[in-house]
């Protein structure tokens, strides 16, 4: 099952220092990389701001990037001060060899389009440029493929999804929580402590393709967030991951890494 996760833009209201925050984005990244997350999409909500709303999404941008492109891509700014405490993803797309001379036809890289003396190149993380004949412009990335080996090097674009490894996640800043749900068609989990215990749950998923897992704040939940119409949105859920929990809260974090870690082991198809 694919699964995207939204998560709101007063994800850092309960941090009051930039390092703080920092680490935080940092562990959500990791938790969501660990499960594979396709997309995290972060909505308004009442109590964010615009100043941790380009913190969040920078640094989860940032985070996703491949280390031999993230000077490339990003300009020296504030809000990335403390990059340099956050954990390594080591995805698949991160995990690749700086040298060219071991390139084989079928590697997979992430690249960023780049203009030089008046032709279009990628670069990928070698010394080289790769000539670039695709649609993009400079400034943009792209996934690439070799179809030859070096020294011959030849390249292709392909989509994200026809690449069997995990090759991160997507970041989407939209607006209201209601804005997305009304544009999602697919299957919706809500968190919430006021939602059905998931191992009691008899309700299943409707088609397990792609699933949207959805995240209060750290001082309002969902209930609060939606209001009434929680209970009326189709093809969706209202779970509480942790029942009888022994802390008086569940801090957003956490409640990411352990949602994510229970419907990774979970089998929708039995319950």
């Amino acid at each position: 099952m694919k699964i995207s996760v939204a998560i709101p833009d007063s994800t850092l209201i309960d941090e009051f220092s930039q390092l703080e925050k920092t680490r935080k984005i940092s562990f959500i990244s990791r938790a969501c990389s660990i499960f594979r997350t396709d997309t995290i999409y972060i909505y308004q909500e009442k109590e964010g701001n615009k100043k941790d709303r380009f913190l969040l999404s920078t640094i989860l941008r940032y985070l996703e990037t491949p280390q031999y492109l993230r000077k490339l891509v990003f300009q020296k700014m504030d809000a990335l001060k403390f990059a340099g405490i956050t954990q390594p993803l080591k995805t698949p797309h991160h995990s690749v060899s700086p040298d060219i001379v071991k390139v084989k036809a079928g590697d997979i890289r992430e690249g960023l389009v780049i203009n030089s003396q008046g032709k279009r190149f990628v670069h990928v993380g070698f010394n080289k440029l790769i000539p670039y004949f695709g649609k993009e412009k400079a400034g943009k990335r792209t996934t690439i493929k070799f179809t030859s080996d070096y020294p011959n090097l030849s390249i292709q674009e392909i989509p994200r999804n026809e690449i069997q490894e995990y090759w991160g996640y997507m970041v989407k800043e939209i607006g209201s929580l209601p804005t997305l749900l009304s544009k999602w068609n697919l299957d919706i989990i809500f968190t919430s402590k006021k939602g059905k215990t998931i191992n009691l749950e008899k309700k299943l998923l409707q088609n397990n393709t792609h699933t949207l897992i959805v995240f209060g704040s750290p001082r309002r939940g969902l209930f609060e967030i939606l209001g009434s119409t929680i209970k009326t949105i189709p093809r969706s859920l209202i779970l509480n991951f942790f029942p009888n929990q022994g802390t008086e809260t569940v801090r957003l974090e956490e409640a990411i890494l352990g949602t994510l870690t229970i419907l990774n082991s979970y089998d929708f198809n039995q319950v």
